[in-house]
């Protein structure tokens, strides 16, 4: 009895080697291709590729990081500022990977881990929409597995670039950024200023009027009172280290030149003050989503309105602000990844 319960035993033990190994092998053959960069040109910088630009001021080189592999669903990320850095979205981390969505940091030029030639000529829309087209081809991004979402700034350069090129996109992302800056302005100051403290407001339009913009009470009194209501609706100390340092790293000289000093919409020397393509959304047929939100300084009801003048739009409401990839995590990604595998699989409508 003895011999028989040891052979027993023995054979029990066999087996269970057996079957974990087979599960071992199953594990190896079924592992997913997502973060393999092996037989990949970036494996030796982890996906970092620094990509040149030619320009009519001479070749400058910009910096991007792919996350992940995937043929069909590849996400160009477009930052705010202008000026400001792909570190506004490095939340995506905790999100983009567990749905096996490949997506692309992107530092625009004169941006903080790219070149800074510093030059104000290069500072327009038309250079950055081409910009974004000669990254897209060293990227081989096309229309087949080409989604570009811009936030902010960088929503006004998505819309430029599909209004030109949007025969290279599979789908269209314009997160927390209206189509016309007049309207911005108008929302900011007709809208969100009565919303303050009428002895603060009155302090920061003081400032405003002396032009004193780089008086350290005008930026206190910005931050604690309309950024936190309206950028990123939490308390300062709270603040996610990625976002402190975007703003940390922002370029003010582009971002001043460009959009301007004030917070209540753009000074009147900026770039970017007369900025209007809401006549011309019609002409955008490429599967868009549009995020607006709740407290964001970019009008929710204008966004939904966008939504409906591109010929294959949808909106998304978040229940944050301007950074809503941050304070409404859950409806911001839910619906962003939504759309995205929706558009991948020909179910959008």
């Amino acid at each position: 009895m003895e011999i028989t319960k040891y052979l027993l035993l023995f054979t029990a033990v066999l087996l269970l080697g057996c079957n974990q190994k087979q599960n071992l092998s199953e594990e190896s053959t079924s592992k997913s291709s997502y973060f393999d960069y092996s037989s990949s040109d970036d494996q030796f910088t982890g996906g970092i590729k620094m990509i040149p630009i030619s320009t009519p001021k001479g070749t400058f080189n910009v910096w991007t990081k792919r996350m992940g592999n995937n043929p069909k669903m590849k996400v160009l990320l477009l930052h705010g500022g202008p000026g400001g850095t792909h570190e506004f979205f490095e939340c995506f981390d905790g999100f983009f990977p567990n749905e096996e969505i490949e997506y692309i940091y992107y530092d625009q030029l004169d941006s903080y881990y790219s070149d800074k030639p510093n030059d104000s000529t290069l500072w327009t829309t038309e250079h950055f929409v081409e910009e974004v087209e000669q990254v897209r081809k060293a990227l081989n991004l096309n229309k087949d597995n080409f989604y570009l979402l811009g936030q902010s700034w960088g929503g006004m350069l998505a819309m430029e670039y599909a209004l030109k090129y949007q025969d290279n996109l599979k789908g269209l992302i314009i997160s927390n950024m209206v189509a016309s800056a007049p309207e911005y302005e108008k929302y900011a100051k007709e809208v969100l200023a009565p919303q303050m403290n009428p002895e603060v407001l009155k302090e920061i339009m003081d400032l405003e009027a002396k032009e004193d913009f780089t008086n350290p009470r005008y930026a206190e009194l910005v931050m604690n009172n309309y950024y936190t209501e309206h950028v990123l609706r939490m308390p300062l100390n709270e603040w996610p280290e990625s976002i402190n340092r975007a703003f940390k790293h922002l370029n003010p000289n582009i971002y001043i030149y460009m959009q301007g000093y004030s917070e209540f919409g753009m000074t009147k020397n900026a770039t970017l003050k007369d900025w209007d393509v809401s006549q011309r959304l019609k002409e955008i047929k490429t599967p868009t989503l549009m995020i607006g939100a709740k407290y964001d300084t970019m009008d929710p009801k204008y966004m939904e309105w966008m939504s409906t003048e591109v010929q294959n739009g949808h909106f998304l409401l978040t229940n944050g602000s301007h950074c809503s990839q941050y304070d409404d995590q859950k409806t911001y990604f839910n619906g962003l990844i939504k759309f995205i595998k929706d558009v991948n699989d020909g179910s959008f409508k």
